[in-house]
């Protein structure tokens, strides 16, 4: 069995340039002021998606993107593991991660309920629901291997969450000075609301030193709760599919994401081994490279099509439930913080 199961290998070496032109670019593009909010991962999509305007390049280039959307999406999730610092989320208490649970349970919740109300696919909904509710672009690619999504329902899912994320992120911005909270308070609530890492982290900065830190905690408390949601999502889909096909004779298989198991000892890893811990910001860093390259490969299949017709209803539920979560972290932040 080859690692690399290519027909054309001139071919594949191309989708694997130019996949990794994209992340690079993207993360240097991330680093401007005006892009910042965007993000890494968004930007190596959108670039891929622009590739596409190049029709003989693109054919080439497909190649290698279905292996790359695939293996290195769950080898990036894997990485992004040791992003997650346990030592800090427990130090700081429990608050953050009780919090982290009810906001994401609730939400996860309604974000379905009103996707599917809206008449929104039964896939695309659980896409948008967790990207959401837990960690945007992440969570969505972590998710669609685990319900088997298709590449455009995750694209479109991607690029809801990256809209809705960047508006609430200026919108809460903007909302500081009439909350009044402190800045510790303001952190958790733009952690506790916001859609992406970097979300939280360009709003906990308003607040300084101190609401960054409160941001990446409540934030990262989320990111914690992308495993199980995967492994509970997965065993859903597995039990839905078995009682739609009517087979229930064969023995029920729990599907096991197995990469997220590698993202939660991977956690451990950064965590708890000093010697690794020097290098977790490498890793990181190589993490969002390859999860780039896995964003630039979904961008270079995306249907357009697809994403202009199904595109109004979730980005209509996913507005909603944007106000609800940020209204829902103001009333935790106001009672438990």
């Amino acid at each position: 069995m080859h690692v690399f199961p290519f027909a054309n290998k001139r071919n594949a070496v191309i989708g694997l340039v130019l996949t990794l032109a994209c992340s690079f670019i993207g993360q240097a593009l991330a680093g401007l002021p005006g892009l910042s909010l965007i993000g890494h991962l968004v930007l190596a999509l959108i670039l891929g998606m622009v590739i596409q305007f190049s029709q003989s390049v693109t054919k080439m280039a497909r190649e290698s993107t279905g292996f790359i959307a695939n293996k290195f999406l769950r080898a990036g999730i894997i990485l992004l593991g040791f992003m997650l610092n346990l030592v800090i989320l427990m130090s700081a208490g429990l608050k953050s991660l009780e919090a982290a649970v009810f906001v994401v349970t609730i939400m996860i919740t309604l974000n379905y309920v009103v996707a599917r109300l809206l008449r929104v696919d039964h896939t695309l909904a659980l896409l948008t629901a967790c990207g959401d509710s837990i960690c945007g672009a992440a969570a969505v690619m972590g998710i669609s291997g685990a319900i088997k999504a298709k590449a455009d329902q995750s694209v479109l899912a991607v690029a809801i969450v990256a809209i809705l994320g960047t508006v609430f992120t200026l919108i809460i911005v903007f909302l500081q000075p009439f909350l009044g909270f402190s800045n510790a308070q303001f952190g958790v609530m733009a952690g506790l609301s916001l859609h992406e890492i970097a979300h939280a982290v360009a709003a906990g900065g308003s607040a300084g030193a101190v609401g960054t830190d409160s941001a990446i905690i409540a934030k990262l408390s989320r990111v914690l709760l992308l495993a199980p949601v995967a492994l509970i999502l997965g065993t859903f889909e597995a039990w839905r599919e078995r009682r739609r096909s009517g087979d229930t004779n064969t023995k029920f298989k729990i599907p096991i994401p197995w990469f997220m198991g590698g993202f939660i000892i991977a956690s451990a890893i950064g965590s708890y081994i000093p010697a690794v811990s020097l290098a977790v910001p490498v890793l990181v860093k190589a993490a969002y490279i390859i999860l780039g390259m896995a964003m630039a490969a979904l961008g270079l299949n995306v249907n357009f099509g697809v994403i202009l017709r199904e595109g109004v209803r979730p980005l209509t539920g996913a507005v909603f439930c944007s106000i609800v979560i940020m209204t829902l972290a103001w009333f935790i932040v106001r009672s438990w913080f």
